[in-house]
């Protein structure tokens, strides 16, 4: 038998057993459009309108984090006092989106804020009363003239 025939009959990829036709294409299925998809379908069976204009959603955890959505896609049945909120969303915490979300935060929110800066005031305090003086990090100067080299 031919090498070269042979190594393209092994490059080959056999779905079945002994008899199947041998597939020539790899095909590779997108599930993310079907998704949306089936998204999109369920939405208007929930009669929901999308609103635009809205740059970024926070939901805010009782553990104190964020799931923070950059740029969302909205839609809203108001009359059913549902919302829907799709796109990527990342959990961060409290601390990296601070000083962007401070008008968002709600009583509950505040009060967890409040907490966490107070921790941060707690843990600063005692890594001050632990170390000590920052000096401990530099070496003392030897009393040595540098210029009288023997």
């Amino acid at each position: 038998m031919n090498p070269e025939k042979l190594a393209r009959l092994q490059a080959s990829v056999r779905i079945g057993g002994k008899g199947t036709p041998r597939r020539k294409v790899k095909k590779v299925h997108k599930s993310a459009g079907a998704d949306d998809k089936k998204l999109q379908t369920t939405l208007k069976k929930l009669n929901v309108q999308p609103i635009n204009g809205i740059e970024e959603v926070n939901m805010f955890k009782t553990d104190g984090t964020v799931i923070h959505f950059a740029a969302p896609k909205v839609h809203a049945s108001i009359a059913a006092n549902t919302f829907v909120v799709y796109g990527q969303g990342e959990t961060k915490e409290l601390t990296e989106l601070v000083p962007g979300i401070l008008n968002q935060l709600g009583p509950d929110s505040l009060t967890s804020l409040r907490k966490l800066a107070e921790s941060y005031q707690a843990a600063q305090a005692q890594a001050a009363a632990k170390g000590g003086d920052d000096d401990d990090d530099v070496p003392d100067l030897v009393d040595t003239n540098f210029e009288q080299a023997e």
